[in-house]
């Protein structure tokens, strides 16, 4: 597609461009569902890992008490994270999530709601869709780049979660950073 837009000529670069980012949102789309896919038939280990990730994560930095209750509720809360993640992936609502075009005012107010910046990684992640979008990709060729993005890209948001995480540990962002981590060990086994 670079060398195809290099060759081209100014009228030409732009619908070329045009084409190339309806077949990146069409491998973003794809990237989505196979995260769907994969973590929705691996449920079960998900929450397997979550669960060890937080006994240790508890351990490792020697949170205030934690006795078996508190325990059960960020566990509890780990799962429910879960299920969203699982949904957030959802090729029927994906559209929803990632599709929409939030007035300025919406997107400010969804950074303070997260604790975590993620628009480095969501730009990563587009421009990645970029680079490996080809024209007229077959089924099994989006299902074969969509997998690549993901163990290349692992899932967003998980990176941005992460690190965050661990530059400023807190009781509040354990569920979420717990559920990432388990996200990228299913995705890097």
């Amino acid at each position: 597609m670079v060398q195809l837009l290099k060759q081209a000529g100014p009228s030409d670069k732009l619908l070329i461009r045009k084409k190339q980012m309806n077949e990146a949102g069409l491998l973003l789309k794809a990237y989505y569902e196979a995260l769907h896919e994969l973590l929705a038939s691996n449920k079960a280990s998900l929450i397997t890992k979550a669960e060890k990730l937080l006994r240790k994560e508890i351990k490792n930095r020697a949170f205030a008490t934690f006795d078996r209750e508190k325990h059960t509720a960020y566990r509890d809360a780990a799962v429910a994270f879960v299920d969203e993640r699982i949904e957030t992936y959802n090729p029927i609502g994906i559209q929803y999530t990632f599709d929409r075009t939030p007035s300025r005012w919406a997107s400010e107010f969804e950074l303070q709601l997260n604790w975590y910046d993620s628009q480095a990684e969501f730009q990563d992640l587009n421009e990645a869709a970029d680079e490996k979008a080809e024209p007229e990709m077959t089924d099994r060729r989006l299902r074969q780049l969509a997998n690549e993005l993901i163990t290349e890209m692992g899932a967003f948001p998980d990176k941005s979660i992460i690190s965050a995480y661990q530059a400023e540990p807190a009781l509040g962002k354990l569920p979420d950073y717990i559920v990432a981590r388990a996200i990228e060990e299913i995705i890097s086994s």
